[in-house]
């Protein structure tokens, strides 16, 4: 009977040996699978922020708008300037002087932009400008916007101009790149910093102006709001 007993108590120790070997076991192959799971966890994490790191250096197109916007921001106070408002009044009267004001003789604008009857632009202002301080500016295509397209600057914001200038039906029919070759290059625009004595020049020379209008064109020509 005592050897009976006996046996059974190994027989349950070898039992419970056997458990404690199984428990031990699936411990081990759980916490190695909680651990492969958290290193994929952990590998797709870093991949994730590797991946979005790389996205975010890589311009975005609110990033391009956003330098697009900056770009025209820099040019605005060109176009506000005397020198070019001047030609680009709200009204049909061009404007003087670097206070902006009403053109002196009642002269107006006309149809082509180049004054009316005998007071066109062209009796006054040559092909050059005439000598001493606050003489008379000249040049070849001295004149005003025509009436169907006035590209009134005078009063508008950052974001008003410039959807005027992206405007076909408003800029005289001129696509973006025709606009760019127009500021850096047309010589009437260049006269602007080259008015003749007494007259300020604009804030920014024309390579720096140029350069902020090309950046601006560069980056799909967004509008400031």
């Amino acid at each position: 009977m005592a050897k009976k007993i006996k046996r059974g108590v190994v027989a349950g120790l070898f039992l419970v040996g056997l458990a404690g070997v199984s428990v031990s076991v699936w411990s081990q192959q759980s916490s190695f699978a909680n651990t492969a799971g958290t290193s994929a966890k952990a590998r797709a994490f870093r991949a994730g922020n590797s991946s979005g790191a790389s996205a975010s250096a890589t311009a975005s197109p609110d990033a391009d708008a956003a330098a697009a916007k900056a770009a025209f921001e820099r040019a605005y106070p060109v176009f506000v300037s005397p020198r070019c408002q001047n030609c680009h009044p709200a009204g049909d009267a061009p404007l003087q002087g670097d206070d902006s004001h009403v053109h002196a003789q009642y002269v107006k604008r006309g149809p082509d932009g180049h004054g009316l009857y005998g007071m066109t632009c062209h009796t006054c202002h040559q092909d050059a400008n005439i000598p001493g301080a606050n003489m008379p500016p000249g040049n070849p295509k001295w004149g005003l916007p025509p009436a169907k397209t006035k590209m009134v600057f005078v009063g508008k914001t950052a974001g008003e101009l410039c959807r005027q200038l992206k405007d076909p039906k408003l800029n005289g029919g001129r696509t973006i790149a025709q606009i760019i070759t127009h500021v850096s290059s047309d010589d009437l625009v260049g006269w602007g910093w080259n008015p003749g004595d007494g007259r300020t020049l604009p804030p920014l020379s024309r390579p720096d102006f140029a350069a902020a209008m090309q950046e601006w064109a560069n980056d799909a020509a967004a509008c400031p709001d």
